[in-house]
């Protein structure tokens, strides 16, 4: 038979369960773009800007169980994509980024977009190829996505020249794909696990801390904790892995950066168990805390072992099934422990942080935790909160509870501003039926805003919260400290109601306490008709996060002395002098 490689594309992208793509046609792909608009399966999604569409496809592989897939342009494609994809590849989550490429039939040189592309991706991708005969289209396709789904995840490039898009050759098989089975743990593991189980009921106060790489371990880790009587934290990529209205809950983080609850549990921890996490610097609070001699750590990724943080015990493997055969193993040692004194200091700790917000004086603006009380006592559990990158990022980390996995989503590692508005488009796409809400700032959201207009099109009802106070907030206030000034981080005005205007959003304003319940009411009511919503709510920032404020320590301590001193001098002449 005779077949297209745009043919061959699409039907590889069908068999490993794609169901949506995003980016820009342009002459080096409208072939597949023709192709995938034959498809019953996949949907291709235009977008304004391919970077936006690199947050999507992330998002899209964050929350459900199809990977997210880029289609996009050569050359300059690539390079607009390229924050979407570095933030999928150092977060570790799956993406396909599939582009046109030049002809390589061609007797020329010089070609449109011409440029080596799989040298510029190396940094940010698992793997890159490119495709240069038909009969590779497939077999590098499936290829392509065991590497992006295996080990630690992450996205993997294809270029596929845009002769071989348009023209036919023959086809000898079309090979099924068929997903690789994870093999069962070996004794080497299942003797660790051992190992483990015993360390934890011997402990007299354990505690685990939880990153991305536990979230489909959800379920087992709730029992885990609850026999072996343990408090529980997570990185900030990890917020929803364990459910925030459970007792043993503490919160974000640990160490000098992390809310009262999840500092003491880890003051007192003579045993922590470390899952799917890298110990990165925003999970550590730039790497302040420290942590006992007995940490066991738990990855897929055996490079992450001993980086940051002496192991005693590291096992490597999927964090779910370890975490089942860890869970039968502690059930054989012995019963449950009683956390009911646990469980009551955790709980006094969480609330006398609450009530220092509470005490707080936003004076007429909005005061975070009234916003998320409200925000929480409306939405159900299922919703899906979605973070950009700033000071919003750790006020909601610290101040709005998530009750199920999955339900919070936000860029860590590479950090990238504007993701949120995006990723919720694509979210919302993926879950119809589920509310979407989007904590952002005001300098994020105006990176990324105009992508609303396809949320918009598509008639998808999400509220997007902008928190707005017309600075960049969480470098304002790092420069005000030790600078007394602010530099490049004052935003120009902008009227976010004519934005909503021009894409065809609905506008609500939210301008102090008493407007909160009524603002996300209405905000609410809309995205039920299907209308997107820019919900403009004038946030006080006037109080730092416990995050912030331990992070800031953290790196001053951290400072030679020389430094340390001109920092500090510098601030009190400014501040004397104005």
């Amino acid at each position: 038979m005779k077949k297209t490689a745009a043919w061959l594309t699409r039907y590889a992208l069908e068999q490993i369960g794609v169901k949506y793509t995003f980016g820009i046609p342009g002459v080096h792909n409208t072939e597949l773009y023709d192709e995938l608009n034959n498809s019953d399966q996949i949907t291709p999604n235009l977008v304004m800007h391919e970077g936006h569409g690199g947050f999507m496809a992330d998002a899209i592989s964050r929350v459900t169980n199809s990977i997210g897939t880029l289609v996009i342009v050569p050359a300059a494609g690539v390079t607009h994509a390229a924050s979407g994809i570095a933030e999928a590849y150092l977060d570790g989550i799956p993406m396909l980024v599939i582009t046109g490429g030049i002809r390589n039939d061609s007797k020329f040189g010089y070609q449109l977009h011409e440029i080596d592309q799989l040298k510029l991706v190396v940094g940010f991708t698992k793997a890159a190829f490119k495709i240069n005969h038909h009969d590779e289209v497939i077999d590098t396709i499936y290829n392509a996505y065991n590497i992006a789904i295996s080990g630690e995840p992450g996205p993997v490039f294809i270029e596929l020249p845009v002769n071989l898009q348009l023209d036919k050759a023959n086809i000898n098989d079309l090979p099924t794909y068929t997903k690789p089975v994870l093999p069962p743990l070996s004794e080497k593991v299942i003797t660790q696990i051992e190992n483990v189980a015993n360390r934890l009921m011997n402990a007299d106060n354990p505690v685990i801390f939880l990153g991305w790489g536990a979230m489909h371990a959800s379920d087992e880790l709730i029992a885990i904790s609850e026999h072996i009587g343990s408090a529980v934290s997570t990185t900030l990529q990890g917020i929803s892995a364990f459910p925030a209205n459970h007792p043993l809950h503490t919160g974000f983080c640990f160490g000098p950066s992390a809310v009262p609850a999840a500092q003491n549990a880890f003051n007192n921890a003579d045993c922590v168990l470390a899952i799917g996490t890298r110990f990165g610097e925003i999970a550590t609070g730039s790497f302040g805390g420290q942590l006992p001699e007995n940490l066991i750590h738990i990855d897929i990724n055996p490079k992450v072992f001993n980086t940051n943080f002496k192991t005693s015990v590291a096992v490597e493997g999927d964090s779910k099934q370890i975490c089942q055969q860890l869970l039968n193993a502690l059930i054989a040692l012995g019963p449950a422990k009683d956390t009911t004194n646990i469980s009551k200091h955790i709980a006094q700790d969480k609330k006398a942080y609450r009530e220092t917000w509470y005490q707080h004086d936003s004076k007429d603006k909005v005061n975070p935790v009234k916003y998320f009380d409200e925000l929480r006592a409306q939405l159900n559990d299922d919703a899906h909160i979605v973070v950009d990158d700033g000071n919003h990022t750790f006020l909601t980390a610290e101040l709005m509870p998530i009750h199920q996995a999955y339900g919070f989503i936000s860029p860590t590692d590479f950090n990238c501003m504007g993701y949120a508005t995006p990723a919720a488009i694509a979210v919302k796409m993926a879950k119809p039926e589920q509310e979407v809400h989007v904590i952002v700032g005001d300098g994020a959201f105006m990176m990324t805003a105009t992508e609303l207009a396809t949320a918009v099109s598509q008639h998808l009802g999400l509220v997007v919260g902008v928190f707005n106070d017309g600075e960049l907030s969480q470098i304002a206030q790092a420069q005000q400290i030790p600078y007394n000034r602010k530099t490049c981080t004052v935003l120009p005005q902008t009227k976010l109601k004519g934005l909503a205007m021009a894409t065809g959003a609905e506008y609500i304003r939210i301008e102090n306490n008493q407007e909160i319940k009524s603002g996300l009411t209405n905000a609410r009511r809309l995205a039920q008709e299907n209308k997107v919503v820019i919900l403009d709510i004038n946030i006080d920032y006037s109080k730092a996060t416990a995050f912030t404020e331990g992070a800031v320590q953290t790196n001053l301590k951290r400072m030679p002395l020389p430094t340390k001193v001109r920092m500090v001098g510098r601030a009190l002449v400014r501040k004397v002098t104005g």
